[in-house]
């Protein structure tokens, strides 16, 4: 009977372990936060944030983790495997297909607070919304923009374009042409990853490549839209020689020192990289935040936002939405926006004063946030796939010259349709 009744007693215990611990009378539940904030600003300001929150919430703390983007993607994959997952991932909304449709993600449908869910417009929400759950909050988002040599553009006396008139595509291909000369380019596109970067911009031009059927079945369809800038890219490199060959396996990163050095007058880059401009830019150099070129649809362009989201497997749902619509509040999402010198995507935080001042071109880019649509491959499962086997290999070869427009599209159709197949039995 002792010996039953210890059996017993240890069962307990062992049941009490594994059971979801963190209740009042089990002490403080414990969330784990992992960041991707990587700028020295933004990881100050989310480390302060939790730091707040831990201050004001006896019973729900957090624990701050470190991630990188250069490897979130797979670290997931194998955390979610582990049964390890963070409670609150932050990441990209391009990167939940897969784990949305995998049953790796909570759906935030419910849980989510009207607040929230009425602050972040509609065609934001769309990147973070697979079938009928919403698996992530899209919270910070970036615009390409051009980031031009404003002295070597005023000496040229070619227009200046606003958010109001841009350029459009041939326009700028005109105005590249203008630019170069005796060694110096209108333009340096860095595209060692050129996926995104074609595909979001193509949305002004009306490209759309990813089709959706009525049974939800995605096919790759590479039509006249998608092929206004890839062709002016690939234009400039070859024929009118206004772009520079060099940079096509470079990281924006990478284009900077030409640029301040006067080789480029302008670099095409996401709205962000203005922090290591402003802190890199040699004294006297004077630069200027431009709109990107669009086409017929306006100055549209995709974007996939950064998200936060909660494991499906975590006990603390509830608590972890909480922190992040803390997280979340207009003056903390912010502050984000500022840390990570990006466009927050909530209407109460997009009017704050200091996103749309002269200094730094803040207000170029909000001027764009109401342009700014869900990426053409958010929804689609096996575009990591598509995009790492397919489309970087065959993009990157099209702007180098190794193949033409025609092979371009039937690798992005034959090839990707192939892949996508996969995913969609």
């Amino acid at each position: 009977m002792r010996t039953r009744a210890l059996t017993l007693v240890l069962a307990l215990l062992l049941l009490a372990g594994c059971s979801s611990g963190g209740g009042r009378d089990d002490g403080p539940v414990t969330l784990r936060f992992q960041s991707l904030a990587w700028q020295a600003e933004s990881v100050t300001a989310n480390k302060e944030l939790v730091g707040q929150w831990n201050a004001t919430h006896a019973d729900v703390k957090v624990e701050y983790i470190q991630g990188s983007w250069d490897s979130v993607h797979d670290q997931l994959l194998t955390s979610f495997e582990g049964g390890e997952a963070p409670d609150v991932i932050h990441d990209a909304s391009d990167d939940l297909a897969d784990f949305a449709y995998g049953g790796c993600l909570a759906d935030l449908t419910d849980l989510l607070p009207a607040r929230l869910k009425s602050d972040i417009p509609r065609r934001s929400w769309e990147t973070t919304t697979f079938g009928e759950g919403v698996y992530g909050v899209p919270f910070l988002q970036e615009p390409r923009v051009l980031v031009a040599n404003a002295t070597w553009l005023k000496r040229s006396g070619v227009r200046i374009p606003t958010p109001e008139h841009p350029w459009s595509w041939a326009e700028f291909r005109q105005i590249t042409r203008r630019l170069s000369g005796d060694g110096k380019y209108g333009v340096a596109w860095p595209l060692k990853e050129p996926v995104s970067a074609t595909l979001n911009l193509s949305l002004s031009a009306g490209g759309q490549l990813f089709h959706r059927d009525a049974d939800g079945d995605v096919t790759v369809r590479f039509e006249a839209g998608d092929a206004v800038v890839p062709r002016t890219v690939h234009d400039q490199i070859g024929a009118d020689r206004s772009a520079s060959p060099t940079t096509l396996g470079s990281g924006g990163s990478d284009t900077l020192p030409g640029f301040f050095g006067g080789r480029y007058a302008m670099v095409p880059l996401g709205f962000s990289y203005r922090q290591q401009i402003a802190q890199q830019a040699p004294k006297g150099f004077r630069w200027q935040v431009l709109p990107a070129p669009a086409g017929a649809d306006g100055p549209t362009q995709g974007v996939s936002p950064q998200t936060l989201s909660v494991a499906a497997d975590s006990r603390h749902k509830k608590e972890a939405v909480a922190f992040i619509d803390f997280l979340l509040r207009p003056k903390n999402m912010v502050r984000l926006a500022l840390g990570d010198w990006m466009l927050p995507t909530g209407a109460q935080a997009l009017s704050d004063p200091a996103l749309h001042t002269a200094k730094d071109d803040w207000a170029t880019g909000a001027a764009l946030a109401a342009h700014l649509r869900p990426a053409p491959a958010q929804t689609v499962r096996g575009y990591p796939e598509w995009k790492d086997k397919v489309a970087t290999p065959a993009f990157q070869e099209y702007y180098s010259g190794a193949i033409g427009l025609g092979e371009l599209r039937e690798r992005l159709e034959k090839d990707g349709n192939r892949v996508l197949a996969r995913y969609q039995r």
